[in-house]
């Protein structure tokens, strides 16, 4: 399916692994060029390499913590005007609730809310001017079904989503579309990493701990990376104009929920 977007700029936010990655190959496999994201300058350049090569497309690295606004301002300006943005964000680590101090409270909130708001505030005026415009903010399947443990998260992720519900109709008469991918349980690092640690504390082998997570998903397994980014891509696509303001969980089942 060719999904229209060859030749547009696309900007993907924590992007060198998991599911950031698996939207900036998605995008680039289609046409676009994609700025790409990471902490360390040595990983975001390979990376960056790594997907040129894999995709033929033009890839631009910006490295630096997506908190500090000098970052920011160039990932937005690596490559021209942005034509589709992609949030995304390391979440905070699983804490009880009683112990989220304000401090980490409102880190929470700047890494997983504030930040991606004024990245959309730089670009959407741009992509309104344009008439062409797609913001897709990767937020958690935990916003739909909170689960202790996750609640910072959950309660910025939700406050991204509210937030963005109303600039989300206010902007679709331009062709600009906002959307919300919610993943469930994806084959990434971070949940291997998660299930070592809960392996550790429950004197356990990290596969115990997978084989119970996969017996709770209705589909009986993890996702798949590059499932999640071809639904990304799906929503930065010229087909999906008609589609805002919608969020989309991708989680095997997990939710047992109507709506």
């Amino acid at each position: 399916m060719d999904l229209g977007i060859a030749g547009r700029t696309a900007v993907v936010c924590a992007s060198t692994q998991g599911l950031g990655r698996a939207c900036a190959v998605e995008l680039a496999r289609a046409g676009c060029t994609v700025v790409v994201n990471g902490r360390s300058e040595d990983s975001t350049r390979a990376a960056a390499e790594e997907l040129a090569a894999e995709t033929g497309a033009t890839v631009v690295p910006v490295a630096g913590d997506l908190g500090d606004h000098a970052v920011q301002d160039a990932l937005l300006s690596a490559a021209g005007p942005a034509d589709i943005l992609v949030n995304n964000n390391g979440g905070p680590p699983f804490r009880d609730f009683r112990e989220v101090d304000e401090e980490a409270l409102l880190a929470g909130v700047r890494a997983n809310m504030a930040t991606p708001i004024r990245l959309v505030q730089q670009v959407v005026d741009g992509m309104v001017e344009r008439r062409f415009g797609r913001i897709v903010n990767i937020t958690s399947g935990s916003v739909k079904m909170p689960l202790a443990g996750l609640d910072l998260s959950s309660g910025a992720r939700a406050g991204l989503t509210g937030f963005l519900a109303g600039v989300a109709r206010s902007v679709a008469h331009a062709n600009v579309t906002i959307n919300f991918l919610l993943p469930g349980s994806f084959d990434t690092r971070r949940l291997r990493s998660g299930q070592e640690a809960a392996a550790a504390n429950a004197g356990v082998t990290p596969e115990v701990v997978a084989d119970g997570q996969r017996a709770s998903i209705p589909a009986g397994r993890f996702g798949e990376p590059a499932e999640f980014g071809a639904a990304c891509a799906y929503l930065c696509s010229a087909q999906a104009g008609f589609v805002t303001g919608q969020s989309l969980l991708i989680d095997g089942g997990a939710y047992p929920g109507v709506l």
